[in-house]
């Protein structure tokens, strides 16, 4: 019995002594030395053309807004109302404290004596084409930084369709809306009229001094 004691003992300490923890799989740590390879390193150079997960950019006007160094001047996917909504909601907290809520450069940091951002809605940035917004918004330009790390791919993009939407909003005529809908506009605008109207003629006139 006693000897039956023994052997098993010994089995048990013999079995705690190979235990492996997770923590501490036989692996080799980065740029850990091994005999396996010539060059005695661990870590192996990736095979040329590796990309990582996540990482594919096969469409080059999605992911640089360029195509073979030119900026594009369409979006890469379609635009509905919902991803104006998005790219709306994007801009106003990226863009808004320096461009300003209607992009004309004058964002709450410019009124506390921040550096002057670019207006939209000058010329040369009114005749850019899409991919040039793209670009700027994803690596940045003279003081503005660079959002890629921020604002996703499909983000940007939006943005830069807002910005469109918003440059129009400053420049656009009576042609630009649709014939249908220029009755409401006028509606609408003829209310307005009549409602600042009704309250200057309601203001109680001074009282005249003898």
């Amino acid at each position: 019995m006693r000897k039956t004691l023994l052997v098993a003992m010994f089995a048990v300490l013999a079995l705690a002594g190979c235990r492996q923890d997770m923590h501490d799989a036989p692996r080799y740590e980065a740029f850990e030395a091994s005999a396996s390879f010539p060059d005695g390193r661990a870590s192996r150079t990736a095979p040329a053309g590796t990309v990582a997960r996540g990482w594919l950019r096969d469409d080059e006007a999605l992911h640089t807004g360029k195509l073979a160094g030119q900026p594009v001047d369409e979006f890469p996917f379609a635009i509905g109302r919902e991803d104006l909504v998005r790219g709306q909601e994007r801009y106003n907290i990226y863009c808004t404290p320096c461009h300003g809520k209607i992009g004309d450069g004058n964002g709450m940091v410019v009124q506390r004596g921040l550096r002057q951002a670019a207006s939209y809605h000058q010329d040369r940035l009114r005749q850019e084409k899409l991919g040039y917004f793209y670009d700027v918004i994803t690596n940045g330009f003279g003081a503005m930084q660079g959002y890629a790390e921020q604002i996703p791919v499909r983000d940007r993009w939006l943005i830069v369709a807002y910005v469109r939407t918003l440059q129009l909003s400053q420049h656009a005529s009576i042609n630009d809306v649709p014939a249908d809908r220029r009755g409401a506009l006028d509606a609408a605008s003829a209310s307005a009229a009549g409602a600042t109207g009704a309250a200057t003629a309601g203001q109680a006139k001074p009282a005249e001094k003898h």
